[in-house]
């Protein structure tokens, strides 16, 4: 792996571990590299022949058009195959590979532990596919669409296989944001039945979940859009208040009960809507056929921010996120039988969909399914669950590794970290220090650092050896061009495309064609565009240099500008608003916003908690500013388009501002300096 600050040092794997790898050695990855670009229907077919095929794919596996110019933009993958993506990442591995007794979750469900096996899973996943199909209150269909609003507990998972399995399409939104943030998503997609939990701790705070669900559904009600029919209920914060009594839901093994009481919170009912899932499980058989769905079948729809500000629903589908996603992880984790994997992400982000559900359980791998933050109860709570359960593979943000480095040694030091064989990081560039701290502190020198680079819409793009230095995945052609759309060669920087699809890439934006073609390929025909910025060096590594247009990485989470500012200028104070990035010694980045209110308005402590809350309320906690400055003025060009390079060096007190002819007004800048924020706000 190459190093930035250290000379572009290389850090050679151990021997062990690469004698026994699926890919030892840089000649084999460039050996099948190779064959993906230049034979992709034979590369292809070979992945798939792991797979189970109701109806087996013929001819051509990839079909597309990345040119507007030259009609619609589609992609199309082993088009006329049939296949299930449950049956292949349960049915599969019980009956075909008898893998029954084999361990797929280590579920750290805080007070308890529980262990799941793929035998059990299967038949809890058949369970539930009854009570979706209609036999019992729910009725959901091939197609229709299912809000999940659940935290990190086997329930999710559940829930996600069940859809499935029946061919509905899931939408999972992450269990943080607010009841606008669910309520926009559920109408988006216009989904037939919201599956969400009494509440969840997140450390010591309780988030009432079903209070935030009522929430969202009363709002898609006030704005004439109430598609959901049921909201299923899981008691995940009433099982935790019972004292050991865990009733249904430790049907299959469990150890550690805790004896903690935690305090009873009355959850909302509306006997008309909601559903009780322990009740309901009790009341169905255990058999449900697959539906047998065509590989270009929806699979999911996972929203992302947009540069609008309005997020974006991008779908996958079935057959290419299955190759594609069990092919990375076997890849780039390296997977081997004896493996315990671990990744932190929560499974309402693309990680958790692709890399601790559906790409691990199509290898059958055993994983660790994690609920938590890396603090509580204790600093060393992420090295106490790697002891535990002897993780091999560990796979987490930069965020939360800058985190832990804040506590030191000692936290790490008393616990056995010996089991680790690879270290990987995720959602955001790794900065030296911490890619150093990783290394040598938790990999002892002797594990390797996968950093991935990577996106919603294109599930896995590159494999970097660190700080987002990269060689391409198979399949991928990556390509950088200048501002006017020509292809550069040799070192070079410019705007990172992709020439051709692979399998795992979107298929759209839910609902909106149009906006799909103009996001990513109206700028460059030909080409699908990723919005980033990225420097190719003499050896032919890519440097991926992040976004171009106006999105923030904070803690990993990709946020839009947009859709912040329209929160805050949603506020009756607030005449315009413009946020940038500033940089954050944890977070990565984090928001600082400038703020110009209405005339008579008063700028102050209570209006900046006011405007803190509101964008909490309207899009979630993860995007609470870190700051917020008064901003008499905006600098502005002639035109009237705002200058975010110019806020983004006020905001990093960066004086030397460089070319400033094209602004309206240069005094603006004098004044935003002295009105400018030194700690946060």
């Amino acid at each position: 792996m190459v190093v930035p600050g250290s000379q572009h040092k290389l850090y050679h794997p151990p021997e062990g571990l690469q004698k026994d790898a699926h890919v030892p050695d840089f000649n084999c990855y460039l050996e099948l590299y190779k064959k993906s670009i230049e034979e992709p229907d034979v590369f292809w077919k070979e992945v798939a022949s792991d797979f189970y095929w109701k109806k087996p794919p013929t001819g051509q596996i990839l079909q597309y058009n990345f040119d507007v110019t030259k009609g619609n933009i589609y992609v199309k993958c082993m088009e006329g195959a049939t296949t299930n993506m449950c049956y292949n990442v349960l049915d599969r591995n019980v009956k075909d590979k008898n893998l029954g007794e084999r361990v797929a979750f280590y579920c750290t469900t805080s007070p308890f532990n529980l262990t799941l096996s793929y035998r059990a899973k299967y038949h809890v996943c058949i369970s539930i596919s009854i009570l979706s199909s209609g036999v019992c209150v729910t009725g959901v269909r091939k197609g229709d669409r299912v809000a999940i609003y659940l935290p990190m507990i086997p329930e999710l998972v559940y829930t996600m296989l069940a859809c499935t399995r029946i061919g509905a399409v899931h939408s999972i939104v992450f269990a943080g944001f607010s009841a606008e943030s669910l309520c926009e998503r559920i109408m988006d997609s216009q989904c037939s039945i919201l599956v969400t939990a009494d509440g969840v701790y997140r450390g010591e705070k309780l988030i009432n979940l079903k209070q935030i669900a009522d929430e969202a559904l009363e709002k898609c009600r006030e704005k004439a859009s109430a598609t959901v029919t049921r909201c299923l209920v899981v008691k995940h914060h009433a099982l935790r208040t019972q004292d050991g009594d865990v009733s249904n839901k430790l049907s299959q093994s469990s150890v550690n009960l805790s004896p903690v009481v935690f305090p009873v919170v009355q959850t909302p009912w509306d006997a008309a809507c909601d559903v009780c899932w322990e009740e309901v499980m009790g009341q169905v058989s255990e058999q449900c056929e697959p539906e047998w769905l065509d590989a270009e079948d929806p699979l999911f729809i996972l929203y992302t921010s947009g540069s609008t500000g309005k997020p974006k629903g991008v779908l996958h589908t079935v057959a290419g996120y299955l190759l594609y996603t069990s092919l990375t992880f076997k890849y780039v984790f390296d997977h081997q039988p004896d493996d315990v994997y671990w990744c932190t992400a929560d499974i309402g982000w693309i990680t958790g969909h692709s890399y601790i559900t559906y790409g691990p359980l199509a290898n059958g791998a055993t994983s660790v399914l994690f609920e938590g933050i890396p603090v509580h109860p204790h600093v060393g709570r992420f090295w106490e669950v790697i002891e535990k359960y002897r993780v091999t593979k560990f796979y987490t943000a930069p965020t939360a590794i800058r985190l832990l480095m804040k506590y030191g040694l000692d936290p790490v030091q008393k616990y056995d970290l010996s089991s680790l064989r690879i270290l990987g990081t995720v959602g955001e560039p790794i900065n030296p220090e911490a890619w150093h701290w990783y290394h040598e502190v938790i990999g002892q020198k002797r594990c390797p650092v996968v950093d991935t680079f990577w996106q919603t819409e294109t599930v896995r793009d590159a494999e970097c050896q660190s700080r987002m230095s990269t060689f391409p995945f198979f399949g991928v052609e990556p390509t950088i061009l200048n501002e006017h759309g020509e292809e550069l060669e040799g070192e070079a920087e410019g705007y990172l495309v992709f020439r051709r699809p692979w399998p795992g890439i979107m298929r759209t934006v839910y609902g909106n064609q149009e906006r799909f073609e103009s996001t990513y390929f109206k700028k460059f025909p030909g080409f699908y565009v990723t919005g980033d910025g990225c420097r190719r060096d003499k050896d032919g590594y890519y440097w991926i240099a992040g976004r171009i247009d106006d999105m923030i990485n904070v803690s990993g989470h990709l946020l839009s500008t947009a859709e912040v500012e329209a929160s805050l200028t949603d506020h009756g104070a607030v005449a315009e608003a413009a946020v940038v990035s500033r940089p954050h010694t944890v977070k990565g980045e984090c928001l600082y916003c400038f703020v110009t209110l209405k005339d008579c308005r008063e700028f102050n402590r209570t209006l900046v908690d006011e405007l803190k809350r509101q964008v909490r309320e309207k899009i979630g906690p993860i995007a609470t500013p870190d700051f917020i400055q008064n901003a008499p003025g905006l600098p502005k060009t002639r035109s009237g388009k705002i200058m975010r390079r110019v806020l983004r060096q006020i905001a990093r007190n960066e004086k030397d501002l460089g070319d400033l002819s094209t602004m309206a007004d240069p005094k603006v800048v004098e004044v935003l300096f002295n009105h400018r924020c030194e700690t946060a706000s």
